[in-house]
């Protein structure tokens, strides 16, 4: 089955972080975990060696996580400047929205590696980041949810 697309779009703070956490994995948890490993192999019988045999299962975690953040370093498109402000949203921007409740929320349209609902970083592959993506102040916007549909009204739209 073939992976979702993904957008190649990240902003600046989100590539640094990817590219901290690669010197992270690459310069101190590998060689911890090495270092782990031939400790318990040096223990003898590997076949019954828990700390071993989780070592090696760790060591594979970290090599493919290595792998995809290598690869999708290399694919990714650093967006530094926003588009001119022409009063739509757009990529990196932050835009608050109030539901049909009157609830207020502020989310920044990022790319998919930066992701983080928690701290308001919506991907702009996220069904309401592709919603968001190209409206206007004072437009209203429905999302399709699975637990059902929801309209936000654009209430601001900035850099900040």
């Amino acid at each position: 089955m073939p992976r979702e697309a993904r957008s190649k779009y990240i902003t600046p703070d989100g590539a640094s972080r990817l590219q901290d956490e690669l010197r992270q994995l690459w310069r101190v948890e590998r060689p911890k975990v090495t270092a782990e490993v031939q400790a318990a192999a040096a223990q003898g019988d590997r076949s019954e060696n828990a700390e071993y045999i989780y070592g090696k299962r760790r060591l594979r975690q970290i090599d493919s996580r290595i792998r995809f953040l290598t690869k999708r370093l290399e694919e990714v498109e650093v967006v530094r400047a926003p588009v001119a402000d022409n009063g739509r949203a757009y990529f990196g921007c932050w835009i608050t929205v109030e539901d049909e409740a009157g609830t207020e929320s502020r989310f920044r349209l990022v790319g998919p590696d930066e992701s983080d609902v928690e701290n308001g970083r919506i991907s702009v592959d996220s069904p309401i980041g592709r919603a968001l993506l190209g409206k206007r102040e004072d437009d209203e916007v429905t999302v399709r949810r699975p637990k059902g549909d929801i309209t936000y009204l654009i209430t601001q739209i900035d850099n900040n």
